[in-house]
């Protein structure tokens, strides 16, 4: 019986397991990037760590955390 796979399986993701990149913040907050590196600044947004000598991300488990501590949108 044949094998079958899917490449893009085998590719390691673009975000390490339990870390987000801006863009995946951004999508999940709703909040566009100057507005998150001023909450940052402020202290009312979880700070990202560092992942590599270039990149950061945010723990997914504090961003999480942090939106679901937010007031619900209301229309």
């Amino acid at each position: 019986m044949p094998y079958s796979f899917n490449a893009r399986s085998l590719r390691p993701s673009a975000e390490p397991d339990g870390f987000m990149r801006l863009q995946s913040v951004m999508r999940l907050t709703g909040l566009g990037r100057s507005t998150i590196y001023r909450m940052i600044n402020r202290q009312t947004f979880p700070k990202p760590v560092q992942l590599s000598e270039r990149s950061i991300g945010w723990r997914r488990v504090e961003v999480e955390e942090w939106s679901r501590g937010r007031p619900a949108a209301t229309r």
